[in-house]
């Protein structure tokens, strides 16, 4: 590979390659980017509706709890 990027340019090599891939990879570079951030966002909220859960539920536990004792 680097004998034939050896004769050109430094703008061939650094500028228009990449520009080419990404004009030929962008959709794919955009959906795999896409897909990664949407399940980072699905991961982090149902880390969110887990916690909260847990939180309802040990909020509801301690406050029946605490009227369990006065009765």
């Amino acid at each position: 590979m680097r004998e034939v990027f050896k004769g050109m340019p430094w703008w061939v090599k650094w500028v228009a390659v990449p520009v080419i891939a990404l004009f030929v990879f962008g959709s794919l570079i955009a959906s795999v980017v896409g897909f990664v951030i949407g399940l980072l966002f699905k991961a982090l909220l149902f880390v969110a509706i887990v916690g909260g859960l847990i939180y309802v539920v040990r909020k509801f536990m301690s406050s029946s709890t605490n009227r369990g004792d006065s009765w």
